[in-house]
């Protein structure tokens, strides 16, 4: 077995300081078995902890990181800014690049506001639907997570999804302006939407990331869409985990579907702290200063984390960028499917472009309630089979693991070798 001695002393010091030793919950290992890593380093598609052992990385800081791990184009632009200034709280040229390259690509996004990260996006995103329809309840989908803000975390995937039925701390007045329905249930929503005329705006991962990778279907997107249009609400996609993830349009140009409001995040700061939300130009216009309503951070538009977003963003306009991912992608995932297939074992392997979930104990997911036969076990031994074996993925059965291009045709071979030979032995 690998040593990871300094880690566990280091994790240990750490949880005297730091709830948990942690500043977000999924990162602790919780229920896994297994002692959290403390990482020192990364490099292309490796992670080295503090112990000075290596580990093939699919998680990719969950997924922002899709150039890999410390690419040269991002560092250069990140350290040419930083030697400039690292944040003025004023208005930086390099915000206006960024949302213009942005918008260039999301045809749904006439105009754009950044900020420092997904719960931000998502929170703001509701109030500017509440203020623009002029209503007050939300509605999401049970298994989708759109961050910590009080208001979403009824029927949350992600790390609250071993918190059930949610967190607490989070007044009942504030779970009461919420519905939450299963995901994919087209005749749930449909029926709410045509029912509850205060349904201000309706919120979800159009590709779900956050109870593993779990694509909506085309019907109920349109559906979707149909009804919000129907009944005068806001249809928000979360696309922080999607968002320039399964292609240059996100999976609103994967589905040809536009939403009124798109938040993203992780890939568009370029692995920096920074995220996003934008829409209908008429929709946008009621923000302060020009409406009335009020949104600011001191951090917003941070320029380095600009700069690493525009990077990153002229990065993956290559046109062959997003078919050459998901052919790596293909390299490891193909033969893992085949393996299922002719163990004929209770597993299930989703796959969209270059993000991917193992799922233990179910062969098809659609919703939330498709994973209350998980089989929590085999996925922690499946864990820690890989890590000690040098490979890492999400430490999670409900999150998505994801493939850059920095990995190499080697280290996805390897992988895919592990995760067959665990399978044929079951």
């Amino acid at each position: 077995m690998i040593s990871r001695k300094k880690s566990k002393e280091l994790f240990s010091k750490a949880s005297e300081v730091l709830p948990g030793g942690v500043n977000s919950p999924v990162r602790a290992f919780v229920g896994l078995g297994v002692a959290p890593l403390v990482v020192e380093k990364g490099k292309r598609d490796r992670i080295w902890d503090v112990d000075g052992n290596s580990y093939i990385d699919y998680c990719g800081s969950w997924g922002a990181l899709i150039l890999g791990h410390a690419p040269s184009p991002i560092v250069k632009a990140a350290t040419k800014q930083v030697k400039l200034g690292s944040t003025f709280g004023i208005t930086t040229a390099v915000e206006e690049s960024l949302a213009r390259r942005v918008v260039g690509h999301l045809p749904s996004m006439e105009k754009i506001r950044f900020v420092s990260s997904g719960t931000e996006a998502t929170m703001s995103a509701l109030r500017l639907a509440r203020a623009y329809a002029g209503k007050s309840l939300i509605l999401k989908f049970e298994g989708n997570y759109h961050g910590h803000s009080d208001q979403l975390l009824t029927g949350a995937g992600s790390g609250v999804s071993h918190l059930p039925p949610g967190s607490a701390g989070i007044p009942k007045e504030m779970v009461q302006a919420t519905r939450s329905l299963p995901y994919n249930d087209i005749e749930a929503a449909r029926m709410l939407l045509r029912t509850n005329s205060e349904i201000a705006a309706v919120i979800l991962e159009p590709i779900a990331g956050n109870m593993g990778l779990v694509p909506a279907t085309p019907a109920f997107l349109q559906m979707l869409r149909e009804e919000t249009k129907r009944a005068g609400a806001v249809l928000i996609f979360d696309e922080v985990i999607s968002g320039f993830r399964v292609g240059l349009r996100g999976a609103q140009g994967y589905y040809g579907i536009e939403p009124d409001l798109t938040c993203l995040g992780k890939i568009v700061g370029g692995g920096f702290p920074a995220a996003a939300f934008g829409g209908k130009r008429e929709i946008m216009d009621m923000l302060a200063p020009q409406g009335g309503v009020y949104q600011a951070g001191t951090l917003s538009g941070n320029p380095v984390a600009m700069c690493a977003g525009v990077a990153t963003l002229a990065a993956i306009e290559n046109p062959s960028f997003y078919q050459e991912l998901e052919e790596k992608t293909l390299l490891l995932t193909e033969p893992v499917k085949r393996a299922i297939q002719r163990r004929g074992i209770k597993a299930h392997l989703a796959q969209i472009g270059s993000m991917f979930s193992l799922f233990f104990g179910v062969t098809k997911v659609e919703s939330k309630e498709d994973l209350k036969d998980l089989d929590h076990a085999l996925f922690n031994r499946f864990f820690s089979y890989l890590l000690e074996r040098g490979v890492y993925i999400s430490p999670s059965p409900y999150e998505t693991s994801f493939v850059s291009s920095a990995h190499t045709e080697a280290h996805l071979r390897y992988t895919q070798r592990l995760i067959t030979a665990f399978i044929d032995s079951l």
